[in-house]
């Protein structure tokens, strides 16, 4: 028999649950995530100038992402469902030289909000991996080679553990 577990998810027995979170107050609840999907240079030239071959990666990736958002408690098992209120994709270029390990790709980072009883995280992380994942889509015909990394959150807050921000 297991007692005071910190992973809300799991029963006094060990089994997977769904959190209880009907007695806790709504707060406004922010998540910011990031990810990186890193590529040759030559398909982020495609990319930024518009000619890759499914057609505008970095506008159908954004609306991917906030899509994903609103769809993570369709995929994330012990997710609750919730009624975001804003959810931004933001699509970087980083052509060579703008990151010390010297990779060339697209920066993703997703911005979503909710007034409510638990925590977007898992949502911000959603619209960032699925982001990713289009960008590969759009382009695999012309680079297999794409690398989805990175991809971690960033910034939360509200609720009752309130903020954390990553380190920089």
């Amino acid at each position: 028999m297991m007692t005071e577990n910190p992973l809300t998810h799991l029963d006094d027995k060990g089994a997977a649950r769904m959190v209880d979170v009907g007695a806790k107050d709504d707060t406004e609840r922010v998540a910011v995530a990031e990810g990186f999907i890193a590529m040759a240079p030559s398909t982020l030239a495609l990319i930024v100038e518009g000619n890759a071959p499914k057609g505008d990666v970095l506008a159908v990736a954004r609306v991917a992402g906030i899509m994903a958002s609103k769809q993570t408690s369709h995929l994330i098992p012990l997710c609750h469902p919730l009624n975001i209120t804003n959810a931004t994709v933001e699509l970087t270029p980083v052509p060579a030289g703008e990151r010390p390990d010297g990779r060339v790709g697209i920066h993703v980072q997703a911005t979503v909000k909710v007034t409510g009883k638990t925590g977007i995280e898992m949502e911000a992380l959603t619209a960032v991996s699925v982001a990713c994942l289009t960008v590969y889509d759009m382009c695999k015909a012309v680079d297999r080679g794409m690398e989805i990394t990175d991809i971690r959150l960033l910034h939360k807050s509200g609720g009752k553990s309130g903020l954390w921000e990553r380190e920089a």
